[in-house]
């Protein structure tokens, strides 16, 4: 197990050299599949809803197929540590630890190329864009999606501030749905000596800034339920001459689940309606990084249960449902789904933060957390 652990680290730090943001991950994709050449799955889908990839490892007998998923894109941050594997691309870096999510599956790629499963199949998926909440969407709807036809699917998270390997799980909402809102005004630009001359949406954005992260209250929900946080806005040029024409709000809008998340955007459209209406403004919406809602099916989240039990890994029970996003939660809607999270120390940097690096010491509980999951319910 040394051995192999050695050549996962290896990887895993080769992996965080060469960081490729969502849609662009087509050198991550060669690596991981010049590890899996290795292992000789069944079969290796190729292109899978962009640059995934899928490792099939049949045993030939009746039996459930159980899904595995890992993330294979980086974010568009410049990272600020100094490990040795730094990345080498400016501006982009494995800092949410997608690096260690595919080095566990690459071990078990390994695992299962030595202990094929008894029954059914066990399919490992390295899927592209998770980051910008495109790439489960983009699997789901490929037509080769359809030689999978999972019955189970499963994926974790390493959350930085839980102790390192514990392991947090809970059934039903775990991670909320989210989707980004930009609204774009549009008036008419004057001299800044004759403003009156113009039309400003200076106070529409001022009024949407004020009113935008106060509109859960509106529908009678509180922070465990819903949140719209206003994460840009501009106004104008950079120009004391010129009183300005045009503006721009962002809004990023969570909720615990698509029904209420449906609810609260249409709510913040109407907002920025009302105020481009009032202020004599055009106004055009346009939406981006769509997150589902990611709910655990309560048997699913039983299994990961037993194989933490198995494992010897303390389990916390979480009390409710994390505010941030996971397109994991579309596998839902095809299979049993659960999604758990996995300690990666109290004291590591959070994710998406500069000098975020994932430990490798998760790479071999990981492992362990998956193999004994589908060994489970493949033998």
């Amino acid at each position: 197990m040394s051995a192999l652990l050695d050549e996962l680290i290896e990887l895993r730090h080769e992996l965080h050299q060469y960081p490729e943001v969502s849609q662009q991950e087509e050198q991550t994709a060669q690596r991981i599949l010049r590890w899996l050449n290795t292992c000789s799955p069944t079969q290796i889908i190729k292109n899978l809803g962009g640059h995934g990839l899928a490792a099939i490892f049949d045993s030939g007998k009746e039996g459930p197929s159980v899904l595995v998923r890992c993330e294979l894109d980086a974010l568009p941050i410049f990272e600020i540590g100094e490990p040795q594997w730094r990345s080498k691309h400016d501006g982009v870096g494995h800092l949410c630890g997608h690096d260690g999510h595919m080095s566990i599956l690459a071990g078990l790629a390994r695992k299962f190329s030595e202990y094929r499963p008894k029954q059914g199949r066990v399919i490992l998926l390295f899927q592209p864009a998770e980051e910008d909440g495109a790439g489960a969407r983009a699997v789901i709807a490929d037509p080769k999606f359809s030689e999978i036809k999972p019955d189970y699917s499963f994926a974790l998270h390493n959350l930085p501030g839980m102790a390192l390997h514990e392991v947090g799980i809970k059934s039903g909402p775990l991670n909320f749905a989210s989707e980004g809102l930009r609204i774009e005004l549009s008036g008419k630009t004057s001299h800044a000596s004759h403003p009156e001359d113009g039309i400003s949406p200076a106070k529409a954005i001022a009024t949407l800034i004020e009113k935008l992260p106060y509109l859960p209250q509106s529908l009678g929900k509180d922070e465990s339920e819903a949140l719209v946080t206003v994460v840009h806005a501009n106004l104008g040029v950079n120009a004391f001459g010129v009183a300005p024409g045009d503006g721009m709000v962002m809004a990023t809008l969570r909720s615990i689940d698509n029904a209420l998340q449906s609810d609260l955007m249409a709510h913040a459209e109407e907002l920025a309606r009302q105020e481009a209406n009032r202020n004599g403004l055009k106004i055009k919406l346009s939406h981006g990084e769509k997150f589902s809602d990611c709910t655990n099916d309560r048997e699913a989240a039983d299994i990961i249960r037993k194989s933490a039990k198995k494992a010897g890994r303390k389990i916390t029970e979480l009390t409710k449902p994390y505010r941030w996003s996971e397109d994991f939660g579309l596998f839902g809607s095809v299979s049993k789904s659960a999604l758990f999270v996995l300690g990666s120390g109290e004291n590591c940097p959070q994710l998406h933060n500069p000098d975020y690096d994932f430990p490798d010491e998760l790479i071999e509980s990981g492992m362990a957390l998956f193999e004994n999951i589908a060994r489970d319910l493949c033998g």
